[in-house]
């Protein structure tokens, strides 16, 4: 008997057997190079699938398909299964029959569009919702048309002609996009978003009718054993248009709260829907449906158990449901059948397999950063990840033996350092790495520090592993100099050097109540009392909602007009934003900072001079690239990369070490 093995028996989902509980969640994959026109995948898409089939995963959901045209720009897929041609289920025999060739089952997810959650430049004619008036999540000036009852039908009958098609095509089920997330459907379930007085309103039951109804069709379609599965969220989160709650709050809900939710549950299982894949929140509380690294792992897991309790049907939660120790926890305990794992199948797609095979340590750990996956396809970019820049492209970016095997020297290690040292090792080289201080992880250790960040310091120690394991030679505590680099003589050099904080001129800088981010992070003991952050970019704001979670009084100053003006997901984004106003954090903007005297930061707002109390300042005011052999290792042999070369985020670090590792 393995540790894992309740994550490995079968379940049926109607009469459709599925190998393990572990379900692939939908993600967005929209681009030419995965999706076709016609909304069949590419041999890319097809390969990022049957890569994630291979890991050992039980069930695979597709990104979603329209059943009814919506969007109306060149970069988005144009197809909706209400014209697909004879291609399109040719397209998709291929990739049904290659998941079915390692075990998996896979369902196409179907969607009704995203109603007053689209974006308004992306939407064709005027914008839909279940109620005349309600505003665009994106742009809440724009208001939405209510749909009419033919048109709601129309979209009941194009689910179930859609569902046949999946079903012509080898698809072992559908999947409902859905009661979740707050797109349309989901829009047509919630008493804030639906006030509707004809049967598609007002009472729970009228609320619920479209789904009922679209559930119908697809049995009638397809047949009552045909699975039917429905993306649910338990619980909206949602205190009004654009105004979510973050975890622990208390709070008056506005959609869809735990009571209402296990009565939908219960309502979903007796329309003759199979499966809910569950979870929480909608797009007023994106962070719920879209955990970032500030939301606590296993967000939804009581909200999905409640849910699972009231129904036989099987219930699968996902959101930060990737730690293994949890992941079998829910599903040993019976709190729920099965988990829904997303970014962490991207990160690591044998994440199943190395279970099975008592090699959880050896998965590469998802980190909640959505800066490779989700911040890049509302960009219109092909799906990622920053820590797996093979994912979506394995075949492309496979590590193959290098035809000469040579030494290498990687000079630092940091993240970007042990990458480049991992993918050169896997590739045959000899490898040594030399790192100046006593430890492995460079400035992420600074960054992993941080109270809510558990799986960044799981990330290093999974590095730390990967040097052993690839038979890496580490030097610890060797500071690299000219001399040793000549006496090395190695082929190819990897200058990994990272950054430092950036410096301010500033009288009473020197004060010893003044701290860096990286000194504040390393040595937590020297925050004390009220403290000021000085700048609002990302660290800044990461560091003041840790000690305020922690109790602390914190305010923020920054120099511009604006916090946050940094390129990450609107998810992570939003949360932050929400819990600046749940912990009531003081932001100062426009402030000019002019000395540090006498536990004050003496600053100036349109001139106007100011001063507040500080027993600690932190400055996080930015990274300066750090490189001492700029001007004595030159040629092509040596790869500059991560902040040495130019102040990046890790995605950034680590794309460019595996991408130069991959092919010297």
């Amino acid at each position: 008997m393995g540790r894992y093995d309740a994550l490995f028996k079968p379940m049926k989902i109607g009469s459709l057997e599925i190998r393990n509980r572990i379900v692939l969640g939908a993600m967005g994959i929209h681009t030419p190079r995965l999706l076709n026109q016609d909304g069949s995948f590419t041999e890319d898409g097809i390969s990022f699938y049957e890569r994630i089939a291979e890991g050992g995963t039980g069930l695979l959901v597709t990104s979603a398909m329209m059943v009814q045209h919506e969007f109306d720009v060149p970069k988005v897929s144009q197809a909706a299964l209400d014209n697909i041609s004879e291609e399109y289920i040719k397209n998709s025999k291929n990739l049904t029959e290659r998941i079915h060739k390692h075990g998996a089952k896979i369902f196409l997810q179907l969607s009704g569009g995203t109603g007053r959650a689209g974006v308004p430049a992306l939407m064709k004619g005027d914008p839909i919702c279940p109620s005349d008036g309600l505003p665009n999540v994106w742009n809440p000036v724009e208001k939405h048309r209510a749909l009419t009852k033919d048109e709601i039908q129309m979209y009941i009958d194009k689910f179930g002609a859609a569902a046949k098609k999946a079903k012509d095509a080898g698809f072992d089920g559908v999947e409902i996009h859905a009661i979740h997330e707050g797109y349309l459907i989901d829009q047509f379930t919630t008493k804030y978003c639906n006030t509707r007085t004809d049967e598609y309103g007002g009472s729970l039951e009228g609320r619920l009718l479209f789904p009922k109804k679209i559930v119908e069709s697809i049995k009638s379609a397809c047949g009552q054993d045909y699975p039917v599965a429905v993306r649910y969220s338990v619980r909206s989160m949602v205190k009004g248009f654009n105004d979510g709650a973050v975890p622990g709050e208390d709070f008056t809900e506005v959609g869809r709260d735990l009571e209402e939710g296990k009565k939908v549950a219960k309502l979903l299982e007796s329309y003759g829907y199979d499966f809910l894949d569950a979870d929480n929140g909608n797009y007023d509380s994106w962070w719920w449906a879209h955990p970032p690294v500030y939301m606590p792992r296993a967000c939804n897991l009581e909200d999905c158990a409640a849910a699972q309790a009231e129904v036989s049907i099987p219930v699968s939660c996902a959101g930060r449901m990737e730690q293994p120790e949890i992941a079998l926890e829910a599903v040993q305990s019976g709190k729920v059948q099965a988990v829904t794992l997303a970014r962490q199948l991207v990160c690591d797609p044998d994440w199943p397999k190395k279970l099975m095979n008592n090699g959880a340590e050896d998965i590469r750990p998802c980190i909640s950063c959505h800066d490779g996956c989700l911040n890049r396809i509302f960009k219109s970019k092909d799906l990622c990840c920053a820590l797996n820049p093979a994912a979506a492209r394995h075949i492309q970016y496979a590590i193959t033996p290098a035809e000469k095997k040579k030494n290498i020297m990687v000079i630092g290690g940091g993240i970007g350092g042990m990458e480049a040292a991992r993918v050169s090792a896997l590739r045959g080289h000899k490898v040594d790495l030399y790192e100046k201080t006593n430890e492995l992880g460079g400035m992420f250790i600074a960054a992993g520090a941080m109270s809510f960040k558990e799986a960044d310091m799981e990330l290093i120690e999974w590095y730390r592993r990967q040097m052993k394991k690839t038979g890496v030679v580490v030097h610890l505590n060797t500071e690299v100099t000219q001399e040793m680099i000549q006496e090395t003589n190695a082929d190819e050099i990897f200058v990994c050097t990272g950054s430092a904080p950036r410096k301010l001129n500033i009288p009473g800088v020197e004060n010893d109540y003044v701290l860096t981010a990286v000194d504040a992070l390393r040595n937590p003991e020297k925050i004390k009392g009220n403290t000021v952050v000085v700048g609002g970019g990302l660290t800044g704001i990461e560091i003041a909602y840790d000690q305020a979670r922690q109790g602390n009084i914190v305010t923020v100053l920054e120099a511009t007009d604006k916090i946050l003006n940094v390129d990450v997901s609107a998810a992570n984004l939003k949360l932050l934003y929400a819990e600046i106003k749940y912990y009531k954090i003081p932001v100062i903007t426009n402030a000019n900072i002019t000395s540090f005297e006498n536990n004050k930061v003496i600053y100036a707002v349109d001139e106007e001079a100011k001063e507040i109390s500080a027993d600690t300042v932190i400055l996080s005011v930015g990274y300066t690239s750090v490189n001492p052999f700029e001007d004595t290792l030159t040629g092509n042999h040596v790869h500059v990369i991560g902040d040495a070369n130019k102040v990046a985020n890790l995605m950034g670090a680590i794309w460019t070490a595996y991408e130069t590792a991959k092919d010297i």
